[in-house]
């Protein structure tokens, strides 16, 4: 009886680890599916909700004498406000007098949909030789589209986040001081309308086009709704039918689809910046084994200037010479070869550190890499 107790608490014991570690597998295996997938709103945009680009030409006022010395963009816009307001002013009285006033060009993003006296965000940019926008004023500015209708007002104090002080020697600033930032700043006053109740057929738009990543997404849609009413028409665009359930309430099936989760495929990517030496290396790259040396010549000129005197029977008329003295130093770093291979990233970051090189010098190692076929992914130079 004791024998049997004994079995039984300790099947009790086996039983509760398995079923531990079969939590944990599972737990691990939800983890590492819902790791390498994203939601299809983070990767995809739908067609026709986008945002629209307006621009306008202003006036900033209310500089402590920082704004345009030249005054080309201000004297004659400057004389026709003030001709509006019932002031006559003469263009040629104003040069030299208007120190407070810097001409900013004033842009913005208008997202679809949205209604008339939405307030939405501005930015203005100086266009002249003004030194800061700081404590300035945006005057009344209409904000145009592409087709020169005017779509929202902008007007409002400037935001530049920082400062400039300046004495006579020396002078201080934090942040650039010639662009500012009005937070809502702006008045809509025409929308630009998509009727969304209206379509039967809607497109996605891939951020980053992939033939994988569009072919998954129409796969999941499909399995989601159970039946074909997704396909992928190329790499960055997938046509998807309305279901008759949401026709006329198309925004739920959007917001669904918005909510699925997407595996998608990341290609393998080296991107280079050379002018900042900065090196990004993406998820899926590889290096075959290959054997690298890489070593540096550093070269130093130096250059002292050496003053000589006239000796002291020198004729009459020796002057003081002077006379450079060069010197020439050249050193280059000894290297051995190394082997260098990786199937992850975690790996050919290593093995890539084994040799001690400076971004500078990653950039050429992997430029002679790609070469040479041992870089398994695309090198792009920014």
């Amino acid at each position: 009886m004791k024998l049997y107790n004994c079995i039984l608490r300790h099947s009790k014991v086996i039983l509760s680890e398995a079923k531990n570690l079969l939590l944990i597998f599972f737990l691990i295996l939800f983890l590492s599916s819902s790791s390498s997938a994203e939601r299809i709103k983070d990767i995809a945009n739908w067609y026709g909700i986008r945002e629209n680009q307006l621009i306008g030409y202003g006036l900033v006022v209310g500089l402590n004498g920082t704004g345009d010395k030249d005054g080309t963009y201000l004297y004659q816009p400057i004389a026709n406000m003030l001709s509006r307001m019932g002031v006559t002013v003469n263009v040629k009285d104003l040069k030299g007098k208007v120190k407070n006033v810097a001409a900013v060009m004033v842009t913005a993003k208008l997202p679809t949909n949205v209604k008339t006296g939405t307030k939405i965000d501005v930015q203005v940019s100086s266009i002249g030789d003004a030194k800061s926008l700081q404590g300035g004023t945006l005057l009344l500015t209409p904000l145009t589209g592409p087709d020169g209708e005017v779509y929202a007002v902008a007007q409002g104090p400037i935001s530049i986040g920082g400062f400039i002080a300046a004495g006579r020697a020396a002078q201080a600033v934090k942040n650039h001081q010639n662009v500012g930032y009005i937070p809502e700043g702006a008045i809509v006053e025409k929308t630009v309308p998509v009727n969304l109740m209206a379509k039967n057929e809607l497109q996605l738009l891939l951020q980053f086009p992939d033939i994988t990543t569009a072919r998954n997404i129409a796969e999941r849609i499909n399995d989601r709704y159970k039946g074909e009413i997704a396909k992928a028409i190329d790499p960055s665009t997938v046509a998807i039918l309305v279901p008759s359930a949401y026709r006329g309430n198309v925004l739920d099936f959007m917001a669904e689809v918005e909510r699925i989760d997407v595996a998608i495929d990341v290609p393998a990517r080296v991107v280079v910046n050379e002018r900042t030496g900065t090196v990004v290396i993406g998820a899926n790259v590889r290096i075959a084994p290959t054997a690298l040396a890489h070593g540096g010549l550093t070269i130093t000129i130096k250059e002292t200037p050496e003053v000589v005197q006239p000796p002291p029977l020198a004729p009459r008329g020796a002057q003081t010479e002077v006379v450079p003295r060069t010197e020439l130093k050249a050193e280059e770093k000894q290297a051995s070869l190394v082997e260098v291979q990786g199937s992850t990233v975690g790996e050919l970051v290593k093995a890539l550190n084994t040799l001690g090189v400076t971004p500078k010098d990653l950039i050429s190692i992997l430029q002679a890499l790609k070469t040479a076929g041992a870089l398994k992914a695309d090198l792009v130079l920014m």
